[in-house]
């Protein structure tokens, strides 16, 4: 008997112990290797051989997990799971903490789930992509699956309107990659003092954030995860997934803010602020959206000169007004 390809998104409610992470993916080793690392919380895990070789159902396996994980380290997981990374995540995505959401593998099953969602909901559609396509009306995944591929492609372009049509539609060939979790990159500021102005923990993310996009430029790779952490009488920290992969300053830096802006930090003595990049992937393999405002494209010729001022003339070359000493 063969069996349907059955893939489990995993998140991981650790706390932000990274070393905690990297503990809890090797409980996946013991119902199959086959799981890929999403940093910093989840992982994606093909337990497709695993369903004969205990002869449980998807939901009995991300049960099994669940139970192992909470025993052996204390942790609560949320689970879901479908026939494709696509599925497996959007499923994760719509469950309540410490839940688990299977979605059987029948085109019928699949199509009630993702038809009543959000264009934004669906992988790959970042806010401007599903503004443009709420503007023609497409408001729901259900709407993008019944448009003629054609119009997708004269709204999106060719290969992110075909990438999308897919999508909507369920379809998502994307292997689970083993391999250990991928690397991430850290900046960090040490305030000489305990810091309450809030104008100065923005200068110092905006530091942050430029000094890691043209790290990331560098090395050709993009952030599909950033992640602040704030340290002060006790530690705060969050993480927020990007909408798309990105090694843009510009687009570092308003995550960044918008992080900032949850903790509601306005009177608290910050001593340190770390910002971390992570689900690192090369440049040519990660998803970008069109870009559909000119000013985006002025903004990205901007970046790349300074990258190269920076390069020739050193780190310093090149750098925000903002960030100018003070007369």
């Amino acid at each position: 008997m063969t069996h349907q390809r059955a893939v489990l998104r995993i998140h991981f409610h650790h706390g932000g112990n990274e070393d905690l992470y990297h503990q809890l993916l090797t409980v996946l080793d013991g119902i199959s290797p086959r799981w890929q690392a999403q940093p910093p919380t989840a992982a994606d895990h093909d337990v497709t051989g695993a369903l004969k070789y205990f002869d449980r159902s998807p939901r009995d396996l991300a049960q099994l997990i669940a139970l192992r994980v909470a025993a052996l380290y204390g942790t609560q997981t949320t689970i879901g799971g479908g026939n494709s990374i696509l599925i497996a995540a959007m499923a994760a995505d719509a469950t309540p903490p410490g839940r688990i959401t299977i979605i059987d593998p029948t085109p019928h099953t699949i199509a009630a789930f993702l038809n009543p969602r959000p264009v934004h909901a669906l992988p790959g559609i970042g806010p401007t992509t599903a503004n443009l396509l709420t503007r023609h009306g497409l408001h729901t995944i259900g709407a993008l699956a019944d448009t003629p591929l054609l119009t997708l492609q004269r709204l999106l372009g060719k290969t992110t309107g075909r990438e999308i049509a897919d999508r909507a539609h369920g379809h998502d060939p994307r292997p689970v990659t083993p391999g250990s979790a991928p690397a991430s990159r850290t900046t960090r500021h040490d305030f000489p003092y305990d810091e309450l102005d809030p104008l100065q923990h923005r200068r110092a993310i905006l530091a942050l954030a430029e000094e890691l996009g043209a790290d990331l430029r560098h090395t050709h790779d993009t952030a599909g995860t950033l992640t602040l952490d704030v340290h002060y009488a006790d530690r705060s920290h969050t993480t927020r997934t990007l909408p798309e992969a990105t090694n843009h300053s510009a687009a570092l830096t308003h995550a960044a803010y918008r992080i900032y802006d949850t903790l509601g930090l306005q009177r608290a003595r910050v001593r340190t602020i770390t910002l971390r990049a992570s689900a690192l992937r090369p440049t040519t393999a990660a998803h970008h959206q069109l870009l559909l405002d000119a000013s985006d494209d002025k903004a990205h010729r901007i970046e790349k000169a300074a990258d190269t001022a920076r390069a020739r003339f050193g780190p310093d070359a090149v750098f925000p007004a903002s960030l100018a000493p003070s007369p």
